[in-house]
């Protein structure tokens, strides 16, 4: 059942058991089901960046042998900074990135744990 489906069912089934409160008028019901779509937005959201960010950490990329479409797949490199990494090879070490001056100290920080070097 894909997320859209389950998000679905959820919403129908929480109409379902709003429609069958007798205590409430139709204005809270509507207002009642605004809330709840409001939150099924908010955690559709939250599901799909993680998703995202799950998916973006596939796993390491050479700096030596990374296409520049891979490279621009870390975080904060723009497609810039990837051809200034491709411009720059080889690398020795992936620290290199900042002793060389392609990367700050903090832009490489968000990337070490991506990055390996082939020899």
């Amino acid at each position: 059942m894909s997320l859209r489906s389950l998000l679905t069912a959820i919403l129908v089934a929480s109409l379902f058991a709003l429609a069958g409160c007798s205590s409430q008028n139709p204005d809270q019901i509507r207002q009642k089901t605004a809330e709840e779509t409001a939150t099924l937005k908010q955690d559709t959201k939250a599901v799909a960046e993680g998703i995202k960010e799950g998916l973006s950490k596939k796993g390491t990329v050479d700096l030596n042998k990374a296409s520049k479409s891979d490279l621009s797949g870390l975080p904060g490199i723009s497609d810039a900074k990837a051809d200034h990494i491709i411009a720059e090879r080889p690398y020795a070490n992936a620290h290199q990135l900042v002793t060389r001056h392609v990367l700050t100290e903090n832009e490489y920080a968000q990337m070490q744990d991506r990055v390996v070097v082939s020899r």
